[in-house]
C-alpha cells in the first residue's frame, strides 16, 4: 500500500483528561496538538486524550524529507508504543491530520475503534488550499526584525487579512533566543504538492465506525466526496456542522464535541 523507510522520529504528545486513553486527535498543517485541547477537554468525561504533535511541527522532531508513508508509520508506531497493540482508540485527525489518520487506521485497523475525518477527504486538495498564501508569508516575515507577536501579526496582515487564520498560524511563533518557527517550513514547502495529494489510488477499507465531519461554510466541503468516503470507509457518516468553515473544531467546537461523543457511543470498546 504505503513504502516506507525506517524512521525514528520523537513525537510531542500532550496528555488531557484521566483513566484509559480513548481518543488521539491529529491537527492540521501549520497546526500543533494544543489546537484541539478543547475539543479533548470537552470530551474528558469519556477517557483520556492524547494529542499529538506531528513531526516537522510543534514541538516534535523535524525530519529530512517527507512522505505519507514516513508520517503514518511514525505516528502509528508511536500509538502502539505508549497505548499497546490494540487499544481500540477513536482516531481524529482535522485536515492534513485528517490524511494521516485515515491512512493509519487503513494501515492498521485493529488499533482503532472508529474514526473521525474533519474536513478533509481521500482526494488531492490543492485546488481549495490556500496554505501557499500562508507559507509565502510565514516565510517571508524577517523573524530577526520581528518585535513581539503583535508585530507578527500587523506583518502578516498584509497578505493574510483574516485574523482567526493569523492567530492560528501565530500560535507557531516562539521567542527562543530569538524568533522561530515551530513548522519545519523549508520542508513544507517543497513537500506541499505532496501533502495536498492523496497517495493511494485503491486498498483496503477500514471496518468502524467513521464520521465524515465538515464545516457547511468550507471550500474543502465537496458533497459528492462521500463516494469516496465510502470507498475506504463503509460505515461513514456524513456530519455537517453549521457556522462552520475548514477550521471546525475552532468554528464550532460544541457540535464537534457531540459528533465525536456519538462516534466513541457507537465504536466498541
Amino acid at each position: 500500500m504505503l513504502e516506507q523507510e525506517e524512521v525514528m522520529t520523537r513525537l510531542n504528545v500532550t496528555m488531557v483528561g484521566e483513566g484509559n486513553p480513548r481518543f488521539v486527535f491529529l491537527h492540521g498543517l501549520f497546526g500543533r496538538g494544543r489546537n484541539l485541547m478543547r475539543i479533548a477537554q470537552g470530551l474528558s468525561g469519556l477517557g483520556a486524550s492524547a494529542l499529538y504533535d506531528l513531526p516537522n511541527h510543534g514541538d516534535s522532531d523535524w525530519t529530512d524529507d517527507f512522505s505519507y508513508a514516513d508520517t503514518v508509520a511514525t505516528v502509528v508506531d508511536d500509538i502502539i508504543d505508549r497505548f499497546g497493540a490494540h487499544p481500540r482508540l477513536v482516531l481524529a485527525g482535522h485536515s492534513f491530520g485528517g490524511k494521516v489518520a485515515m491512512l493509519a487506521a487503513l494501515s492498521e485497523p485493529s488499533v482503532f475503534a472508529g474514526l473521525a475525518v474533519m474536513d478533509i477527504a481521500p482526494s488531492n486538495s490543492a485546488q481549495v488550499s490556500g496554505f501557499g498564501v500562508f507559507l509565502d508569508a510565514m516565510r517571508s516575515l524577517d523573524l530577526s526584525t520581528v518585535t513581539s507577536k503583535a508585530d507578527a501579526d500587523a506583518r502578516l496582515a498584509e497578505q493574510i487579512p483574516q485574523p482567526p487564520v493569523r492567530q492560528f498560524l501565530l500560535t507557531n511563533l516562539r521567542d527562543r533566543d530569538g524568533w522561530q518557527w515551530q513548522p519545519n517550513l523549508d520542508l513544507i514547502d517543497r513537500s506541499l504538492a505532496d501533502i495536498a495529494d492523496w497517495p493511494i489510488t485503491a486498498g483496503p477499507s477500514f471496518p468502524g465506525p467513521t464520521a465524515w465531519i465538515v464545516g457547511q461554510q468550507s471550500a474543502y466541503y465537496r458533497p459528492e466526496d462521500i463516494r469516496l468516503m465510502q470507498q475506504y470507509f463503509p460505515l461513514v457518516r456524513t456530519v455537517e456542522i453549521p457556522a462552520a468553515g475548514h477550521w471546525v473544531h475552532s468554528d464550532n467546537p460544541e457540535a464537534v464535541i457531540s459528533a465525536l461523543a456519538q462516534l466513541s457511543a457507537a465504536s466498541p470498546r
